[in-house]
């Protein structure tokens, strides 16, 4: 059974900086893609960071510059570090991972289609 558990959420105020984290309990020997997705209330799911087993990254137009994906494939863990943060960042963040299939395709209102394991959420809030 695939678990992934996010940690790292939490406040902090616009123009902070904080680290999410996702460990997950099996490696993909076979390849990855994984991805950071976030919601807010009212709004679409969206992805917005994703990261494959070839190494490619991909982000959303929103995050471009102030977010950055990576992978400790030895802890099995996913991060995501914020900088820059903004108050349309405020969402709930997860994590999730997948057989091979490139990270472009983790991005957008779409992006988590097909993604058959996911985290519970944390919360990131950011206020003006």
């Amino acid at each position: 059974q695939v678990e992934l558990v996010e940690s790292g959420g939490g406040s902090v105020q616009a123009g902070g900086s904080l680290r999410l984290s996702c460990t997950i309990s099996v490696q993909f020997t076979a390849g990855y893609c994984m991805g950071w997705f976030r919601q807010s209330p009212g709004k679409e799911r969206e992805g917005v960071a994703g990261v494959d087993s070839s190494g490619e990254t991909s982000y959303a137009d929103s995050v471009k510059g102030r977010f950055s994906i990576s992978v400790d494939n030895a802890k099995n863990t996913l991060y995501l570090q914020m900088n820059s943060r903004k108050p349309g960042d405020t969402a709930m963040y997860y994590c999730a991972v997948e057989g091979f299939r490139p990270a472009s395709m983790v991005v957008g209102v779409n992006g988590g289609n097909g993604f058959g394991y996911w985290g519970q959420g944390t919360q990131v809030t950011v206020s003006s």
